[in-house]
């Protein structure tokens, strides 16, 4: 009996991933009334978030993304903490589509983010953002990987490479790491839709994967050009940044990342304190939500912030524009937030 009911169970496994991805391809409803997931395991991993915690790895069998086909060509096995880092890692490079960018994430949070002409200069970029933090970190390049990018790569400690290609003598130079996981993207595509399990439950929502075409200047000074191309750039690392989030850039790299703070002005704060660390010219601001005091536009003008952008939307949205009148900062509203709870 004991043997029938694993095979049973075996065989009702195995016929619900064929239900449940039939149904997906014959119904196409995005909220269906039942949730159905098909999923097949391909690793059993060495533990979940702590040692403690036991953990397994799976890919869909409808959908595909970037994190189920990519390929290991060097390294230790991958951790359950190394595969969340390696997919908002890669979702922030996959934003510059039409542009160089690299990305390095350090416990599920951007410390560098940078985009640029060639592939050494890009890295060194995102370095420059954050060289402490940036140690054991995860690096992801939407680009292939030259001899050059690898040995500066090689100076640092870092967990895992990630880039849609590698030069043959850049894999030997990263293969001097032997820990060092490399892995090449093949399939730079992200998920349509986001499950986060609660207790009990699931929430289920179609990914942000867009951005306002819609956006206005709602100060009386208009910003640059090179000022808006700033703040666009800012505009897509925030995105990927823990609510509250702030993000203070030159257009080119991420210098400044606030996030996870329980209210707004402290992020802006310590956003700001990051970035005057590392660079003293023009510095653009993007906040994920909108401003609830004008406090934030005040100590922007106070540590010589030259523009920002937010989604508008507060009750108080006045006090922010006037304030940005006074201290002539343009302020850009998009009409969008972008919360990454």
């Amino acid at each position: 009996m004991a043997t029938r009911k694993t095979l049973a169970g075996k065989v009702f496994n195995l016929t619900s991933a064929y239900d449940a991805a039939i149904s997906k391809m014959l119904l196409e409803e995005e909220y269906p009334e039942y949730l159905n997931a098909s999923y097949r395991k391909v690793a059993d991993l060495r533990y979940g978030e702590n040692p403690h915690q036991s953990a397994a790895y799976y890919v869909s069998t409808v959908e595909n993304g970037a994190m189920k086909d990519f390929e290991q060509l060097g390294g230790k096995e991958l951790s359950f903490n190394n595969l969340r880092d390696m997919d908002l890692c890669w979702k922030v490079v996959n934003e510059f589509k039409n542009e160089m960018a690299c990305c390095a994430v350090k416990h599920s949070t951007p410390c560098g983010v940078a985009i640029g002409e060639t592939a050494l200069e890009t890295y060194q970029k995102a370095f420059e953002c954050d060289p402490v933090s940036i140690f054991g970190g995860i690096v992801a390049m939407n680009y292939k990987v030259d001899k050059a990018t690898a040995e500066e790569l090689n100076k640092t400690f870092l967990e895992i490479v990630m880039a849609t290609d590698f030069d043959a003598d850049a894999l030997e130079v990263l293969a001097k790491k032997k820990n060092l996981r490399v892995i090449k993207i093949k399939n730079p595509v992200a998920d349509q839709q986001v499950w986060v399990k609660i207790d009990g439950g699931m929430l289920v929502q179609n990914a942000d994967d867009q951005f306002s075409t819609d956006i206005k200047t709602v100060t009386s000074v208009e910003p640059t050009e090179e000022q808006r191309k700033a703040l666009l750039f800012s505009q897509r690392v925030v995105k990927y940044v823990k609510s509250n989030a702030i993000v203070v850039t030159n257009g080119k790299q991420a210098l400044g990342v606030g996030g996870g703070q329980v209210n707004r002005i402290w992020a802006t704060q310590q956003a700001i304190e990051r970035a005057k660390e590392k660079f003293g010219g023009d510095l653009v601001l993007a906040s994920d939500a909108f401003f609830p005091f004008r406090d934030v536009v005040d100590t922007c003008a106070k540590e010589g912030i030259k523009a920002i952008i937010q989604p508008g939307g507060s009750m108080r949205d006045q006090e922010s524009i006037d304030a940005a009148n006074e201290h002539g900062i343009p302020m850009l509203f998009t009409g969008m937030r972008h919360f990454f709870h």
